[in-house]
């Protein structure tokens, strides 16, 4: 499985994206953030719900300069008919980013995560930053799943790291402190005295 400091395997696919099919690849998103999201199938129970979270918080991600990859093994007519008959009974407009078709599980393979005897590809994604490194990954059990808040709260750890050099603690969010690795005279900081597991939660 590709894991965190890797650099994320570029690959091409067919997608289905704003009512037309499109030629897709990572590497054409380079100097962006991506949050690539495979998922188990579009027919599934929870796979929808995710789609339709991530649909609603995708303003979110794009002011923070992220770009939102779906995949999974469907086709493209399936991905359309999810977008056209299902996206729209549970958000207006149905998914704004494209969804990936990946039949073989060739990308799945890639980045490890193609369950070869179930043919689909489990539950994952893969947060990548500008330079096409990954930054976080997480992968969940087919029936659970994942938090979009953690998603992007994640993504705001991040580009606020890259902004600060300052440290993220456990559970931050905007507007919670980060940790400074030394102080103003250059001394290492005691994490203890300045961050209580309070400010977690």
């Amino acid at each position: 499985m590709v894991r965190v400091g890797d650099t994320a395997p570029d690959f091409a696919a067919q997608a289905f994206h704003v009512g037309e099919v499109w030629e897709i690849s990572l590497s054409r998103y380079r100097g962006k953030w991506v949050i690539l999201i495979f998922i188990v199938g579009d027919f599934t129970c929870v796979c929808p719900t995710e789609i339709a979270a991530v649909a609603v918080k995708y303003p979110a991600f794009q002011e923070l300069g992220a770009e939102i990859l779906v995949i999974s093994v469907d086709s493209v007519s399936t991905h359309r008919e999810l977008h056209e008959k299902v996206m729209p009974c549970m958000i207006a407009g149905g998914a704004p980013f494209p969804l990936i078709s990946d039949t073989d599980g060739t990308v799945g393979r890639l980045y490890g995560v193609f369950d070869d005897e179930k043919k689909v590809h489990r539950r994952s994604h893969f947060l990548i930053d500008p330079e096409g490194v990954v930054q976080s990954t997480e992968m969940l059990a087919a029936p659970i799943g994942r938090s979009v808040p953690e998603l992007l709260r994640q993504l705001r750890a991040l580009t606020e790291y890259r902004a600060t050099g300052n440290f993220i603690p456990c559970g931050w969010e905007p507007g919670k402190p980060t940790v400074a690795e030394t102080d103003k005279s250059g001394n290492v900081i005691k994490v203890w005295e300045c961050w209580k597991p309070s400010k977690a939660f």
